[in-house]
């Protein structure tokens, strides 16, 4: 989904409520960047993690070149960036961690805000 600050803020607020409803410590972070920091650390939890996992289709999506200064593609980043979030949910699924996937269409900040609104002021 866009890093943008709409998207941050609209996160910021559904991440602030799940705490406050829960009360579990709460984290958010863009993939597959995360993967590389705290991902690592989510994954060797301990086994007591709830993992929520947001994605949405690339709006601006690229090809990416088979060869080097090719043009045919069979693949774009689009792809690879879901295949990479599809990946991390089967691999904390392997490690019997507790993860639920939301794939948004259309206005992904609305999308996010409606999950926000479900948990409630």
């Amino acid at each position: 989904m866009p890093d943008t600050d709409e998207t941050q803020q609209a996160l910021s607020v559904l991440r602030h409520r799940l705490r406050d409803r829960t009360g579990f410590a709460t984290t958010q972070g863009f993939g597959p960047r995360f993967l590389h920091s705290t991902g690592q650390m989510h994954k060797g939890d301990g086994g007591n993690g709830l993992f929520i996992q947001i994605t949405s289709e690339k709006a601006d999506d690229l090809a990416i070149p088979d060869e080097p200064g090719e043009d045919e593609s069979s693949i774009s980043f689009g792809v690879l960036i879901q295949a990479q979030a599809l990946g991390d949910r089967q691999a904390l699924h392997e490690e019997g961690r507790k993860v639920i996937r939301f794939h948004l269409a259309g206005d992904v900040q609305g999308g996010i805000r409606k999950l926000a609104d479900a948990l409630g002021e």
